[in-house]
């Protein structure tokens, strides 16, 4: 939030007041419409009457005037005369207008009132978005070889299928990005009429139920992009790991929400702020299209804010107006004559306490506009001003009529028309409109775009923002702010004889031309760089084109012309954008959700649920107290009782009979559910790794599966899944567990493997394989049961996901292991499995260490899934523990930079070594001499790949001996026993078992010791039984 102020420029040097003042980091609101009224109103009135008074003063000369010709108003008379009037004008709209920015810095409690504080005379608001992820855009990734093999992900979901000016908007955007490189995944919350025309760009369109949310994996898109408040049940699918990483744009283009927020602040509704905040606070960056919203969506900023101008609402809500409208009728019904020459005056809506008036000042450019066509009929025509501004229920008009008739103003010729009133309609009737504030804007005014799409001519001063898209002369007039004698002159150029000049009329269709697509350009480019710098671009995802080729300026009315001729012209096109969605049930229901809550609560408070009579006191916890004590004696003393009784114990068949059932109890109460039973007997057990709440719709259920959780919040509840952070500690980092991913898991599995796993065979799969519908079928599970079962023989692994080896879309080239594993790792998987092979078996750098990989034609597995015998995996996890160690220690190097090179997305570098990692099984396999079979994960059938025959020359099996492996293993160990590590961040002792032979050992002598310990203590207690004899103890004692 930043506050900058500086004092207004002097009124005799033609300055005004809130234009280059103060800089917020809000953004500078458009005409927005209708408005509240403000409560300090009268309050704000009184003070505008005491800081008129000096003027007043003045009104005792008017006995002297001249009835014929006023002039009194020639001079610096008529020039503060004017002053007078415009100030009273807009002063008091200015203060009903208050309200509604007032409201929303109530709602920001303490920042709120900082900002309030902070805004004085000459100050000016400003949204400054916070810094993106990228501020270069993708310019040096562009920069960087890169081998993308598929094109960019987007996943687009719908709140609705309507044809309407948002969807226009989001349709036209989408389309470009296609010409970019995206492809696109369209879902929606409910069908529509729209559809067959997002089918046209997104292919087959999916609809989702709120239980079908949980069922898509969104990493494998590069950003998810959702268009209204609607899809907020989505979004809360998307608060769940592993998809909070996912980048999320959320397209906010109605104020419904808005609108309630201050309801919301009235009831002390906390919890439901609190929850729309959390939501808001979910998505990567929140886009409005103007700059109004985001001030109205103040209190859910989190800091993602941002602003991408352009919507073709008012270019509608106009077009379907004029349909249904006609021009001259709306003159007869509001008073005005066909010949009446209607100058509109229009401002900036929002005003903040003092800084009413210094716009109100601003506006004396308008004053001897006012004097020269507003005081007689004798210019050749009638003119009527009409000042659109504040609310039409304060009695502004006739107060105005009372000022212009003693400032000598034509009876009439001064109208005013509230904000809350038919402003389309007001807007349709005038003949010119002029934009009179000269207060620095950020977005071109709505209003403006409405008065340019009913064919009207528009005057502005020369802002910065009025300078960027209108041509002077061609779309509109532009003059020097501050400068009446300019505005003379470019009034005049619009007039001749009383009616508009034909050159009027060309510049009224030039600005129509202009406001048809006038934002278009700017919104299709500021959605492709905004995407550009949050998404997270994958090492194997094409790079979309540069934004420079993007050619179209203009939206695709062609898909809606039919609606808008079809639109009826309502009045409540005129209030704003909401009225195109009407009530959205997201935000009514959870209303009615939380207002259920407070019911509920409010009931048990008032004595409709727990009675205070039913409370405990203290009185009663004590007697209860003393009961469980009595009760406890009791039954001490029982069973000492009995100990001394002389008991038959029965025969051998009745006590065998109570141990068993004994045994049974125990068994009973150690029991987690019946998976476990039905696992009993199985010869194998895959783990299903997963990590967090998102990814339990992924899992099986049954005797062949069982979850393997990488985080002990998102395990899942009632279950037998194993807690991967109980049985290895260094997974609680998130560092770890994050540059391990699923091979954590599997180190936790291999550690002290006969505690948790007790079968002959051993499997694991990534929950993403049930979310890229890779998963093994029933039949399919039913084929690997029966094979492991025939199939008892040799060392074999079987697979079910195959990485995959095609080429960039559009080749027909087939990638080898090794340039795939390029792709995957940003270009330096083999550089990295070089100095990690290296590092491993300490060879000199001179010799090869990049083992080879044939290109047959077969398939490697990918995402962790596949089976092999139990000792098989645990010399797997020998040999990746010692590789994982070694990369670790690459990238830990303090000489080098630590930088993760194995990845060109945030994303990738935060999940480091796992995709390497992933396919090390693939080396392993291979160069071991293991079998590998493919097995389809759908129909079941089995196809080997690379046979050992075919190895032969090709293996490098001394370096993947299991004598090796262990002997290196064992000196590892030593080493760690003997805190002898080989560099500061040693990963290899925190992934498994640190055993050696020097550790059995001590392990043994501590055993002996403890035995003799017992012995010598159980003869010392004998020999003081012997000699002191044995004493009974007393009941209860």
């Amino acid at each position: 939030m930043r506050l900058n102020s500086s004092p207004p420029d002097s009124l005799h040097d033609g300055g005004s007041v809130g234009v280059s003042g103060t800089d917020l980091a809000f953004q500078s609101i458009r005409d927005r419409f209708p408005l509240k009224r403000n409560p300090s109103h009268h309050h704000n009135r009184s003070k505008s009457d005491s800081d008129r008074s000096p003027p007043h003063r003045g009104r005792s000369h008017h006995g002297r005037f001249n009835r014929k010709g006023l002039l009194w108003l020639k001079g610096r008379s008529a020039f503060y005369s004017v002053v007078i009037f415009a100030v009273f004008l807009f002063a008091m709209a200015s203060m009903v207008l208050q309200s509604s920015m007032t409201s929303v810095f109530r709602q920001g409690s303490e920042r709120g009132r900082s900002l309030r504080e902070g805004l004085r005379f000459g100050s000016t608001l400003k949204f400054v978005p916070a810094v993106v992820s990228r501020r270069d855009g993708l310019d040096s990734l562009r920069s960087e070889p890169r081998i993308g093999i598929r094109a960019p992900r987007l996943a687009l979901i719908l709140g609705n299928m309507k044809k309407n000016p948002q969807s226009l908007m989001l349709f036209t955007v989408m389309k470009n990005l296609q010409k970019l490189g995206y492809v696109l995944k369209i879902f929606a919350t409910a069908d529509g009429q729209a559809r067959s025309m997002w089918e046209q760009i997104g292919g087959q369109l999916s609809i989702l139920s709120p239980e079908r949310y949980s069922l898509i994996d969104w990493l494998i898109f590069e950003g998810i992009i959702v268009d209204s408040l609607e899809v907020k049940e989505a979004i809360s699918s998307l608060m769940q790991e592993p998809f909070c990483s996912v980048p999320l744009v959320w397209i906010i283009q109605e104020d419904t929400l808005a609108n309630r927020l201050p309801a919301y602040e009235e009831m002390d509704w906390k919890h439901l702020v609190s929850h729309w905040k959390t939501a808001f606070s979910r998505a990567s960056v929140v886009v409005f299209p103007d700059f109004t919203l985001p001030m109205l969506y103040s209190v859910l900023d989190t800091g993602n804010f941002f602003v991408i101008p352009g919507s073709p609402v008012d270019v509608w809500a106009a077009e379907s107006y004029s349909k249904t409208q006609s021009k001259y009728q709306l003159r007869q019904d509001n008073g005005f004559s066909k010949d009446d020459l209607l100058v509109l005056v229009i401002g900036s809506s929002f005003y903040y306490n003092d800084l009413s008036w210094g716009y109100a000042v601003a506006m004396h450019v308008i004053g001897p506009l006012l004097t020269k066509y507003a005081r007689k009929n004798d210019s050749g025509g009638s003119f009527k001003f009409v000042f659109l501004c504040g609310n039409s229920t304060d009695g502004y008009d006739d107060s105005l009529q009372g000022v212009a008739s003693r400032l000598g103003l034509l009876h009439g010729s001064v109208r005013h028309y509230g904000l809350n009133s038919d402003v389309n309609g007001v807007l349709l009737m005038a003949d010119i409109v002029l934009y009179a504030s000269n207060q620095d804007l950020q977005g071109f005014p709505s209003l403006l775009i409405r008065a340019m799409t009913f064919g009207i001519p528009v005057i502005a001063p020369d802002l910065p923002i009025f300078r960027k898209y209108v041509v002077d002369g061609v779309h509109g007039i532009l003059f020097p702010k501050h400068n009446p004698d300019a505005l003379m002159t470019a009034f005049s150029l619009l007039i001749s004889s009383g009616k508009l000049s034909e050159f009027a009329q060309a510049v009224a269709s030039s600005g129509r031309l202009l406001a048809k697509n006038m934002l278009a350009s700017e919104c299709i480019t500021g959605f492709a760089r905004i995407l550009e710098n949050v998404l997270n671009f994958s090492s194997d995802a094409m790079l979309p084109g540069p934004i420079s080729q993007l050619r179209q300026g203009a939206w695709e009315w062609n898909l809606f012309r039919k609606e808008i001729e079809l639109s009826t012209g309502e009045k409540q096109i005129s209030d704003g954008k909401a009225t195109f969605f009407g009530k959205f049930s997201v935000v009514h229901a959870l209303e009615e959700e939380f207002t259920n809550f407070v019911y509920s609560t409010n009931g048990s408070e008032n004595g409709t649920g727990i009675l205070p009579q039913d409370i405990p006191t203290k009185l009663d916890w004590d007697v209860l107290r003393e009961i469980e004590s009595s009760e406890e004696n009791e039954r001490v003393e029982m069973e000492e009782l009995e100990e001394r009784v002389e008991r038959d114990i029965g025969d051998w068949d009745e006590i065998y009979r109570n141990a068993r059932k004994s045994e049974k109890l125990k068994f009973e109460a150690n029991e987690r559910d019946e998976g476990e039973l039905e696992r009993t007997g199985q010869p194998v057990c895959i783990y299903e790794i997963y990590s967090g709440a998102g990814s339990w719709p992924f899992l099986h259920h049954g005797s062949l599966y069982r979850g393997l959780s990488l985080s002990s919040r998102g395990r899942r509840l009632r279950s037998d899944d194993v807690d991967a952070v109980g049985r290895l500690p260094i997974l609680n980092d998130s560092y770890y567990r994050d540059i391990l991913c699923e091979i954590g898991g599997m180190f936790s599995i291999a550690k002290r493997v006969d505690n948790i796993h007790g079968r002959p065979w051993i499997g694991f799969q990534s929950w993403r394989a049930a979310g890229r519908k890779a998963s093994l079928s029933l039949k399919a599970e039913k084929v690997l049961e029966e094979t492991m079962q025939d199939n008892t023989k040799g060392d074999v692994i079987y697979f079910w996901v195959r990485l995959n080896m095609n080429g960039a879309t559009g080749s027909n080239d087939v990638l080898t292991f090794w340039s795939m594993c390029d792709i995957l790792n940003g270009g330096h998987c083999r550089s990295a499995f070089e100095d990690a092979f290296h590092q491993t078996y300490a060879l000199p750098m001179h010799v090869e260490a990049l083992p080879p990989m044939p290109e047959d034609g077969g398939h490697w597995s990918a995402l962790h899934s596949w089976v092999m015998p139990t000792p098989s995996f645990l010399e797997f996890m020998m040999f990746s523990r010692m590789f994982a160690d070694s990369l670790h220690s690459l990238h830990t190097n303090p000489t080098q930079n630590n930088t993760c090179l194995l990845g060109s997305s945030a994303l990738e570098k935060k999940h480091c070594y796992c995709r390497i990692l992933e396919l090390l099984v693939n080396v392993w396999a291979y160069h071991s001499g293991r079998k590998m079979v493919y097995i389809d994960p759908h129909t079941g059938s089995l196809e080997e790949q690379h046979p050992i025959e075919q190895r032969k020359g090709f293996m490098w099996a001394k370096y993947f001996n299991f004598t090796l492996l262990k002997s290196m293993d064992e000196d590892l160990a030593e080493a760690a026993d003997d805190d002898d590590h080989p560099h500061n961040m040693w990963l290899w002792p925190l992934t498994g078992e640190v055993h050696w032979q020097g550790i059995y050992e001590r392990e043994r002598e501590e055993r002996y010791r403890l035995k003799m310990d017992k012995k010598r203590k159980t003869k010392e207690k004998l020999f003081e039984r012997m000699k002191h004899g044995y004493k009974q103890r007393s009941l209860g004692g």
